[in-house]
């Protein structure tokens, strides 16, 4: 990739914190309208929102579309599974049963998972700092979910860590398949496939898209969630790999768990405990350590 000049640098490095906000907030306005609609219903909305726009951005961008073969197509859906159907309705049942800024920080355990899963079927082999992030992942966890342990199973905290394996899960496939495609592409044929798995789970279970008594402020917080959080984001995640490294952009969205904490304060009215911030701070210094001791890769999940 030829070298950004400076102007080119500072437009990506504005955008990513225009990224940074936009996945930041959209996680207590996914919890706004998951008080008023159901999440099956609510994420079959979002993501059909998102997959329209995203194709509208891949158009307009003259991305290019096209998966060349049938075994590409395999690897797609199945990389849609995890990071897109999965991400999304884990999360969602997650939010239901927890605090949306544990499950924010949560979620972006992320790259330590991904650490373990590479070892493990890709035979990368940790380094001693992810090693040591690996060790402040645990005790980031230990004391995070320790008080919640003890009034009982703490439903919500292993679901968003399920979430967060699971993500991890799929970006390690994705590198493992090296699917010959335009990744803008690769990445909206992933929202279309799972906003279709979702809307069918939705009329399965819900016998439908139970938008009714849902008010104007939990429908408008499904619009931001599918049109912004999605779809526009996912056009300027790509902007910006394009033009900043891609360890660069990686670091940077890390701080998108941190507004996640602040926006569900202002928003929702959450006030972490002190186990909370401390699990928070040990979590996301073990996920700087992972981005800081290797690239990670450009696919990435709100």
């Amino acid at each position: 990739m030829p070298r950004p000049t400076a102007t080119a640098e500072m437009q990506a490095r504005l955008m990513l914190l225009v990224l940074c906000l936009v996945w930041g907030v959209n996680w207590p306005v996914v919890r706004i309208a998951l008080r008023e609609i159901p999440p099956f219903s609510m994420r079959t909305g979002s993501l059909g929102l998102g997959a329209a726009t995203i194709l509208l951005v891949c158009l307009a961008k003259g991305r290019d579309l096209h998966i060349p073969t049938a075994r590409a197509w395999g690897h797609v859906i199945v990389a849609s599974v995890f990071n897109v159907g999965a991400f999304t309705i884990v999360t969602s049942f997650a939010q239901l049963a927890t605090t949306t800024s544990r499950v924010s920080v949560l979620v972006y355990t992320m790259p330590i998972w991904s650490v373990l899963l590479a070892w493990l079927f890709l035979g990368e082999r940790p380094t001693r700092l992810q090693s040591a992030a690996l060790l402040l992942c645990a005790a980031g966890l230990g004391i995070l979910i320790y008080p919640l342990a003890v009034a009982g199973v703490p439903v919500g905290i292993l679901l968003a860590l399920s979430t967060a394996m699971m993500w991890a899960a799929g970006t390690v496939y994705l590198k493992w398949a090296q699917i010959d495609a335009d990744p803008m592409g690769v990445s909206s044929w992933q929202i279309t496939i799972a906003f279709l798995m979702i809307a069918a789970c939705a009329f399965g279970y819900d016998h439908g898209i139970r938008l009714n008594g849902a008010h104007a402020g939990a429908l408008a917080a499904l619009v931001f969630a599918g049109i912004v959080g999605n779809g526009i984001a996912y056009g300027l995640w790509f902007a910006i790999v394009e033009r900043l490294p891609a360890a660069t952009a990686s670091l940077g969205v890390l701080s998108v768990p941190v507004i996640g904490v602040i926006a569900s304060v202002i928003l929702l009215g959450e006030l972490p405990t002190v186990s909370d911030i401390i699990g928070f701070a040990l979590i996301f210094a073990a996920s700087a350590c992972v981005l800081l001791a290797r690239p990670t890769p450009v696919e990435a999940t709100p």
